[in-house]
């Protein structure tokens, strides 16, 4: 076991409220299928690496959400916690913190649910990768970023004042973490999906039987 704590951020796939960005060219209900079918992706890869420990800190009814029992089923391999903060920068640091001490103050290793293409190859390098180092930062090709590490989940506290969906968040992020006097370690970089136009690159990059490259096929 590779003693990190991995932390899914999440969202509940909910019609009219998930991937709002997809939903405008793709309309809600498609949008919140293909939210699902990343999620269950993403959730699954992070059950097949050998991690420590697994957080899921998750926002939304489940009740309301596409795939809601293939969800539910899902989670059950791991520790669910409700995020907590008025803004998504607030959220994403508390759950650092919460995700930390559920799993018993190991390095904390986030990714969210846009990246369905990630292996457990790539995140077992880079919760190794997070062993060795204070922060590791994995970009978005879309200037996001789509993986932080942390050795600490005090260092995670600088992303409160970070501007999150933005062009140059990665690039913020980067800056606010070199502030903490803390050494990052930047890791591949690799699409996310936030439009329909990148839907195509992630799913070339997805295993074919994948959910979100069999709900996407034809987008």
């Amino acid at each position: 076991m590779i003693p990190v704590t991995a932390l899914v951020v999440a969202k509940a796939p909910v019609p009219g409220l998930a991937k709002t960005r997809l939903a405008a060219a793709l309309g809600d209900q498609m949008a919140a299928n293909i939210a699902a079918a990343a999620l269950l992706d993403t959730l699954e890869t992070v059950a097949e690496t050998p991690f420590a420990a697994r957080v899921v800190a998750i926002m939304g009814d489940l009740g309301m959400a596409c795939q809601a029992d293939a969800i539910r089923d899902r989670l059950s391999e791991f520790i669910v916690i409700e995020q907590r903060g008025d803004d998504f920068a607030e959220r994403l640091a508390n759950a650092h913190a919460d995700a930390a001490q559920a799993g018993g103050s190991m390095p904390v290793l986030q990714i969210g649910m846009d990246t369905p293409q990630v292996t457990a190859e790539l995140l077992a390098r880079s919760a190794n990768a997070l062993l060795d180092a204070h922060a590791v930062l994995g970009l978005a090709c879309d200037g996001g970023w789509w993986l932080l590490g942390v050795a600490d989940p005090a260092t995670a506290e600088c992303l409160r004042q970070v501007p999150m969906s933005q062009p140059d968040t990665g690039a913020l992020t980067h800056q606010a973490l070199l502030r903490t006097g803390s050494p990052v370690e930047l890791l591949e970089e690799i699409p996310d999906v936030d439009t329909a136009a990148d839907i195509a690159v992630v799913r070339a990059a997805c295993r074919s039987s994948g959910r979100f490259a069999r709900v996407t096929r034809g987008v």
